[in-house]
């Protein structure tokens, strides 16, 4: 299994968790609710005071073109793109450029990191990271991409933070984006498909289904309408 697969497996193990979605038909007794909610293609749900924030990191600029490239050329580098996408395409330097104002406190590692990489790169193969070759880059990843994961990463040298940091960074951006769900091929929450007991299983223990009952549980062409039962509890439809 490459990286790639093996990334996504243990992903796809949790990311049905950890969202709930409250909804309300529209005249119902707490729509007064809904105004404090503001819908959008982009921001849905969020308040006034959230937009607000979001507005006001979106028009401040930590990150220098430079940076973001190189952060570009890293995020690739970390999870290679493959026929569906990457990095870039998920808007990953994007993301790591709103968390780095989000986030104050990540901002001295991210920038030390990124002038560290350059600094190495310059030293040893007289080029900025971004445009030194391939193969070249990923010496000078692969001699801090692995660690003692017995010492606290606070105790780490600058630059095993920075790379930890960015492959986290990396893979949240990646993954929570419509390119990267589409990687997981997650579809979110649907009803389960039973076809019954298999045939010889029924045949074993001489059984059978009754007919009209048959119909009623396991058409998979009725699976996404509700059931519909009368007053003395009996299934209608």
């Amino acid at each position: 299994m490459d990286r790639r697969k093996s990334i996504k497996s243990i992903l796809l193990g949790t990311v049905a968790g950890g969202l709930v979605i409250h909804g309300c038909k529209p005249g119902e007794e707490n729509a007064e609710d809904l105004k404090g909610l503001i819908a959008d293609n982009k921001f849905f749900g969020r308040t006034p005071e959230e937009l607000e924030e979001i507005a006001k990191l979106n028009a401040e600029q930590f990150l220098n073109p430079h940076e973001l490239e190189t952060i570009e050329v890293l995020s690739n580098l970390i999870l290679p793109p493959n026929e569906n996408g990457g990095p870039t395409e998920a808007g990953v330097p994007e993301f790591v450029e709103f968390m780095a104002k989000d986030i104050p406190e990540l901002q001295t590692t991210l920038r030390g990191g990124l002038m560290w990489l350059d600094h190495k790169s310059n030293t040893e193969f007289g080029t900025e990271f971004k445009i030194t070759p391939e193969a070249s880059q990923k010496e000078i990843l692969d001699a801090i991409a692995f660690y003692d994961t017995k010492i606290p990463m606070d105790d780490h040298p600058l630059e095993v933070q920075f790379f930890n940091l960015m492959r986290n960074l990396t893979l949240t951006g990646y993954y929570t984006s419509k390119v990267g769900i589409e990687d997981l091929g997650y579809k979110g929450n649907m009803p389960n498909i039973w076809d019954g007991v298999p045939q010889e299983v029924l045949d074993q223990h001489g059984m059978a289904y009754d007919e009209e009952w048959l119909a009623k549980c396991v058409d998979q062409s009725k699976r996404g309408e509700i059931a519909v039962w009368d007053d003395q509890g009996n299934l209608l439809t």
